[in-house]
């Protein structure tokens, strides 16, 4: 059996500004570096025997602090990026609606259909990371592994998991920043999730979600 355990970015400047990110490259905010020391006394008694990042510097950094008692060599993969937003990249939240009315549309209803001009649909998204996360999967066999990744494409990878079509994508909850999923690749070719967005190292000064309410109103991220 190999265990992964995939791991949200903690809050970076694009989170708190509320802008679209995805491949912005925005650096963690201040109370993202105090939501990192959470999360590294959180790992500092988990075995890994192996540590991933998306390149973007918000994912790498948060590998960085869940390997402070280890250090071990932590691998990019463009696989583990967001969803490129195309036309979308950031720009606020707020005036998302009135500058793409049609795809702000399919990303609040019928997200499996979005598809930003100049960026990624979202159905690849979905297959890219099942295929990027089962890569990984396969290169440890039987060891437990550290993955640092992003809110949407950490939605599409449970929607997988969790054995649903991407039509289902709206039935995965959004995660916080530095919560926590465990997946396990059993030896019959089952995937299990045995947690899923589990954010309980932080309290409710330190949470990103707890401080905004856009989760309630839609699905933005």
């Amino acid at each position: 059996m190999t265990r992964i355990y995939l791991i949200r970015h903690a809050e970076a400047e694009g989170n708190l500004r509320r802008i679209f990110q995805g491949h912005v490259d925005a650096d963690i905010s201040a109370n993202g570096e105090r939501q990192l020391k959470r999360l590294a006394e959180r790992f500092a008694s988990v075995h890994l025997d192996a540590l991933y990042a998306s390149p973007l510097q918000r994912a790498y950094k948060t590998a960085q602090a869940v390997d402070a008692v280890r250090r071990l060599p932590i691998i990019t993969l463009d696989g583990l990026m967001e969803i490129n937003g195309g036309c979308w990249e950031n720009k606020p939240w707020a005036k998302l609606p009135e500058l793409y009315p049609q795809d702000s549309d399919a990303w609040e209803n019928h997200p499996w259909d979005f598809a930003p001009k100049g960026g990624e649909p979202m159905r690849q998204v979905y297959a890219r990371m099942w295929e990027t996360l089962g890569g990984i999967a396969r290169r440890h066999p039987g060891k437990t592994v550290g993955v640092a990744s992003h809110g949407c494409a950490i939605r599409n990878y449970l929607c997988r998991a969790h054995g649903w079509p991407i039509e289902r994508l709206g039935d995965v909850d959004w995660c916080d920043n530095t919560a926590v999923s465990v997946i396990e690749y059993r030896g019959d070719g089952h995937v299990a999730i045995t947690m899923e967005n589990d954010a309980s190292h932080l309290d409710d000064e330190l949470s990103t979600i707890a401080k905004q309410d856009w989760w309630q109103r839609g699905s933005r991220a």
